[in-house]
């Protein structure tokens, strides 16, 4: 040996798959009122009051809104919480 180190770097889809952004998406849905959903987002996402109803309107005219990106264990709690307040909401990971 010449003294010198060998580095070997593994790569793992998995590992990538975690590290990569996720978004999270709230989508239309027929039963909540557009001032639950406002209130909904001002509560779990802690959007001032403009912004919540930016998302909302987003929501009902669009039938969806990307309300968050970042990291996947963040995002599948953010979309636990807006499930606990009967949102529809789902994770998607973003596009690089």
């Amino acid at each position: 040996m010449n003294g010198t180190a060998v580095v070997t770097e593994v790569e793992t889809r998995d590992q990538d798959a975690l590290d990569a952004p996720w978004n999270v998406v709230v989508h239309n849905d027929p039963v909540n009122l557009m001032s639950y959903v406002t209130m909904v987002f001002q509560r779990v996402m802690g959007f001032p009051r403009d912004k919540a109803i930016k998302h909302m309107l987003e929501v009902h005219h669009k039938g969806r809104s990307l309300v968050w990106s970042g990291g996947r264990e963040r995002a599948e709690s953010i979309v636990e919480q807006l499930h606990g307040y009967l949102l529809l909401a789902t994770i998607e990971q973003a596009e690089l």
